[in-house]
């Protein structure tokens, strides 16, 4: 097993020790719950289709999905330096991108871990329903997606700094601008009405996939934000190794 199976063995480890993990798993599942049975199961639900339910459905899950990616990113880093064990991993032979991408893996494993958890929902709407299998499948795949780009987002917010309050901060902040985006997108004239939307964490990269359609342009931008925040998350930890 190379330096990065270890550091994701050893952090997603944590995530199941720790009462983080089963307090973030705990209030996402219930919020998920609550978000469905006012969607799908209160008086009246009967008359939309099942398959727009279930779009409704993944696009309340994204809500989620964001949140718990946000809270499950903030010890990362931040609390390693808190607690001194980062040390541990500054002085050992292992590049710094090995410990970005293990943390990292091990952060998306336990998100998608409890958006899996959440299955049962879907399955419900097919019970009374029909829907498309595919648009299960891409609904949850667009939560992995999303969910993995905000994980970056945090990864490098939580670089930053040796608190978590400043990382979640940080984290905070650059998501919300993501998201708001969009918004932005619908107020400024074109071409930057085109260029706002397509930054947009949110809207029209998302909406494909709780349609059950996947766009190759959805899943290069969610890949490539994603790249893109872990590469500066790698630089960071770089520069303050030798501080």
């Amino acid at each position: 097993m190379g330096a990065t199976g270890i550091i994701f063995q050893r952090e997603f480890n944590t995530y199941l020790r720790l009462p983080i993990g089963y307090i973030v798993g705990a209030v996402v599942l219930f919020l998920d719950g609550v978000l469905f049975w006012a969607v799908a199961l209160r008086p009246g639900a009967g008359e939309f289709l099942s398959g727009t339910v279930l779009g409704v459905f993944f696009y309340l899950a994204s809500g989620m999905t964001t949140i718990a990616a946000v809270v499950l990113s903030l010890r990362l880093v931040a609390e390693e330096r808190q607690t001194g064990t980062q040390l541990l991993l500054d002085t050992s032979p292992v590049r710094d991108r090995e410990i970005v991408l293990g943390k990292f893996l091990a952060a998306l494993a336990f998100l998608s871990l409890l958006n899996a958890a959440t299955i049962y929902m879907p399955l419900l709407i097919l019970v009374n329903g029909k829907i498309a299998i595919g648009q299960i499948v891409a609904g949850y795949a667009g939560l992995t997606l999303l969910g993995g780009a905000v994980l970056a987002i945090g990864l490098f917010g939580s670089a930053l700094s040796r608190s978590q309050l400043v990382a979640a901060v940080v984290t905070s902040v650059i998501t919300a601008m993501f998201y708001l985006f969009w918004q932005l997108s619908e107020v400024v004239e074109y071409p930057l009405s085109n260029f706002f939307a397509a930054l947009a964490i949110h809207e029209r990269h998302f909406v494909g996939f709780q349609q059950g359609i996947f766009h190759l342009r959805d899943i290069v931008y969610y890949l490539s934000l994603t790249w893109f925040f872990l590469y500066l998350a790698t630089r960071v930890m770089e520069a303050k190794r030798w501080e």
